[in-house]
């Protein structure tokens, strides 16, 4: 396979308005695979103690179909590592993420380019338990940018085509990330993430005082992406999201819900939408909002990955 530039091809088939497939989970599908989850870290940690296994689920993802892997470095920001007592190894276990990633493209060996993105988070500490981040873990913004512009540095030196702006949700520090991001000339996709309250409101995610449709408008208003979307998000809230980010931005529009619960540090596994049921709906957001970047996220496996390629086999 041609490995040369395959965010090009990717980027290509993309602006054609042929359906790119991003992986499922790499966290919760570490969990289920054995991994051990750090109580601060969660799922960071496995890049040292499981490389075997994280390797595995790379490859497992583009076998299934995926044209886009996600680095392990959801968890691995300054706050998260320092936190865990792993801040000293902040640079090695990045590299080493980025590193298994390739190692898992070059593997799968399959005839389609595979883009490799880096995944960067405001993810900070959360209550235990819970997937509520810990108030006194948040960082003012000239430290948070310190951080995103150091997180975002070592990925792109490590090899990624693209970075991938994970869960962002709270305008304050979602700026700079992307800003960061986009410093360092990489392709950015933003993905926003909501809270679907018990009446019905769609909240940010991290800071539930702000309506979804509040932080979709600053986060787009300020740019630095190429594509934007909704992910780790519940399956009832994708279509409403995307209705709101479709307003918003014109360009390439991606989707990836989560299924199941967090109680930190495990997901539970429970209700998870069956593989047809998701293609189903993706196939219906492809279709009235014309979502371009389909895939899972936690609690979604190499199963639903495999059952959304089929929309790419009967033209979707």
């Amino acid at each position: 396979m041609d490995t040369t530039n395959p965010m090009q091809q990717v980027a290509a088939a993309l602006a054609a308005g042929r359906l790119i497939l991003l992986d499922g989970a790499t966290g919760t599908e570490l969990q289920r695979r054995g991994a051990a989850m750090h109580d601060t870290a969660w799922c960071a940690a496995a890049t040292l103690t499981d490389p075997d296994l994280l390797l595995a689920v790379h490859r497992d993802y583009i076998l299934a179909g995926a044209d886009v892997i996600t680095t392990n470095t959801f968890s691995t920001n300054r706050p998260m590592l320092e936190a865990a007592g792993l801040g000293a190894q902040l640079a090695e276990i990045n590299r080493r993420a980025v590193a298994i990633a390739r190692a898992a493209r070059d593997q799968a060996a399959v005839a389609r380019p595979v883009v490799i993105a880096g995944s960067l988070s405001h993810q900070v500490p959360v209550i235990a338990g819970t997937d509520f981040r810990d108030p006194a873990a948040v960082p003012d913004r000239r430290t948070a940018a310190a951080d995103f512009a150091e997180i975002a540095t070592i990925l792109a030196t490590a090899g990624v085509d693209l970075l991938l702006l994970e869960m962002m949700s709270d305008p304050d520090l979602a700026l700079p990330a992307i800003a960061a991001a986009a410093a360092t000339g990489l392709p950015v996709w933003v993905g926003l993430s909501a809270r679907l309250e018990a009446d019905g409101r769609l909240v940010s995610y991290h800071r539930r005082e702000l309506s979804f449709a509040e932080v979709a408008a600053t986060i787009i208003g300020a740019g630095g992406g190429s594509a934007y979307g909704i992910m780790h998000s519940p399956v009832a809230a994708i279509a409403p999201c995307l209705e709101i980010i479709r307003r918003r931005w014109s360009g390439p529009l991606l989707a990836y819900p989560d299924s199941g619960v967090f109680r930190m540090p495990q997901w539970v596994f429970e209700d998870i939408i069956a593989p047809n049921h998701l293609a189903r709906l993706a196939r219906q957001w492809r279709n009235s909002f014309g979502i371009g970047i389909l895939g899972g996220c936690c609690g979604l496996g190499p199963e639903h990955i495999r059952e959304l390629a089929r929309l790419k086999d009967n033209g979707d």
